[in-house]
């Protein structure tokens, strides 16, 4: 078996999914590896990975609405505001979402389905340099 590991770095501008299903692919491609598995592992506590439609943006619009309102940005809701008020619901967040994702590979492709697209999701209002390590094994 062999192992490939690469890492990414994704500067986000604020609040938003970026896709990044490219820079994997790509990333999957040089490894040289046609069947196996790639592990992401998002490196913070305030974003979060997902895998999603990449067709209709509406999709990714109405996910942020229903996480604003899940977990509000009210200012008093939380003990931890170091950071600011945006801080402690971006940690929920990302607690509610994943911070790693799992994804088939075969025939040196990703197996995502044919609506499914990578994104990073940044929780905070400013932006971030996130750093995304990819990890890929098999044959």
């Amino acid at each position: 078996m062999t192992h490939y590991q690469s890492q990414l770095i994704v500067q986000t501008a604020g609040k938003q999914f970026v896709s990044i299903t490219s820079k994997i692919k790509h990333i999957v491609a040089q490894s040289g590896i046609q069947t196996g598995l790639c592990t992401l592992f998002l490196r913070h506590t305030s974003a979060s990975l997902v895998i999603q439609e990449n067709a209709d943006p509406d999709v990714l619009r109405d996910l942020s609405s229903f996480f604003a309102k899940l977990v509000p940005e009210d200012g008093i809701s939380y003990i931890h505001d170091a950071e600011g008020p945006d801080d402690m619901p971006a940690h929920i967040r990302s607690v509610l979402t994943k911070t790693s994702e799992q994804i088939p590979i075969h025939q040196g492709r990703l197996l995502l389905g044919t609506w499914q697209g990578l994104y990073l999701w940044e929780h905070r209002d400013r932006p971030h340099q996130r750093e995304l390590v990819v990890h890929i094994s098999g044959n």
